[in-house]
């Protein structure tokens, strides 16, 4: 077992979580060699349809799977030049006719761990019974699962399976997300991301294979917050949602977690802050951008204890952004886009999660042991829509 992980247990009960958050450098070089291989039969069915000027694509998924499509979103936008939304399923099986409201040929890019989740297959049903023309980007972690089954013969589809690995067993997803998400980066992003999956493997091992990183997350935890900000811009405030929702799940909602944009956070959500908080700030490699995080930076080591204020940075150079123990890097990764750092960034927050379910005296691969909460959601009741 890599060191961070060395004075676990084979009784925690995280020994899903520990091994799906330490094998992701390697499934990312899985799936940059599955969309490689599948480049023709991908742009067969993407390039007609990207090449349309009124094509509408909408990121979907439910949770975590939701967040792969708010992180990808601003990067997708500005590479295509098409219009790109990320709506959860949740919203669009509940609302249809508002989520789906202009019928424009639209590009439905579907992400699912399991693929068995009740929303997944009901927003692509939805989808074909509100738009006139809607073609279906399944990305899924299960083949078996109904999602994949369902589109996998359908001739306005196209299903993109992930690493067999990555469908995680454990409650929480890890690789499944950064896995899907990196998959469609690759697949819509095209040559512009050639040879980063490697970038961000060796980032992300150089976290999970350090000692070091281990004793920093820990040190943040030391105090027992209460609280824990997350704080990103631009496809990082969608990282700082997973991270914040990876922390809510692995710790039963015993630590509350708070995510927003460094703008948006002054906004009232700064409310949150006690003497008991600590917050981590996801820097932007775009210089603009990192200036509104360095600020928020500031304001907040002026607002809390010392130490309870981190940054995730790959600039070095990034001037007001911690330094030490509070500066956490993403080695390698100068001037990469924040559509993927934020892949290797995700791999701290999954951490600061993992202990802190394990300090809690919780199970992180079954956090919720009465099923209040599951894998894999139960309890939907799916209502037919009457037009």
């Amino acid at each position: 077992m890599t060191p961070p992980f060395g004075t676990l247990s084979s009784d925690d009960g995280a020994a899903h979580t520990v091994r799906e958050i330490a094998q992701q450098p390697a499934l990312w070089r899985e799936v940059d060699k599955i969309v490689t291989a599948s480049r023709d039969s991908l742009d067969a069915f993407l390039r007609p349809l990207i090449a349309r000027d009124d094509l509408r694509v909408v990121l979907t998924g439910a949770g975590t799977s939701a967040f792969a499509g708010q992180v990808l979103q601003p990067a997708l936008a500005r590479r295509l030049k098409r219009r790109v939304d990320a709506v959860p399923t949740t919203d669009l099986v509940a609302d249809p006719h508002g989520c789906l409201a202009e019928d424009v040929p639209t590009l439905l890019v579907s992400f699912a761990r399991s693929g068995d989740s009740p929303e997944s297959v009901a927003a692509t049903t939805l989808a074909d019974q509100v738009l006139s023309e809607v073609h279906h980007l399944v990305i899924t972690c299960n083949e078996q699962g109904r999602l994949a089954r369902e589109h996998t013969q359908q001739p306005k589809s196209h299903v993109l399976l992930m690493p067999p690995g990555s469908n995680d067993r454990g409650f929480a997803m890890t690789s499944s997300f950064t896995c899907m998400t990196l998959a469609a980066l690759l697949a819509l992003g095209g040559s512009a991301y050639d040879g980063v999956a490697e970038r961000l493997a060796r980032a992300a091992e150089s976290i999970t294979e350090s000692s070091a990183v281990d004793r920093t997350v820990g040190a943040l935890l030391k105090s027992e917050p209460e609280r824990i900000v997350f704080l990103g811009s631009g496809p990082l405030k969608g990282l700082a949602e997973e991270s914040a929702l990876k922390v809510l799940e692995l710790t039963g909602g015993t630590l509350m977690a708070v995510a927003e944009s460094a703008l948006g956070f002054r906004h009232g959500p700064k409310a949150v802050l006690n003497d008991r908080s600590v917050a981590v700030v996801y820097m932007s490699n775009d210089p603009y951008t990192r200036k509104y995080d360095q600020d928020i930076y500031a304001e907040l080591c002026g607002n809390l204890p010392a130490g309870s204020v981190v940054t995730v940075s790959a600039d070095s150079g990034a001037g007001t952004q911690g330094s030490g123990a509070d500066a956490w890097p993403l080695p390698g990764l100068d001037g990469v886009e924040d559509v993927a750092l934020a892949l290797s960034a995700v791999v701290y927050a999954q951490l600061i999660a993992l202990r802190a379910s394990l300090a809690r005296g919780l199970r992180p691969d079954n956090p919720f042991p009465s099923g209040e909460i599951n894998r894999v959601v139960q309890g939907v009741t799916l209502h037919s829509l009457q037009h």
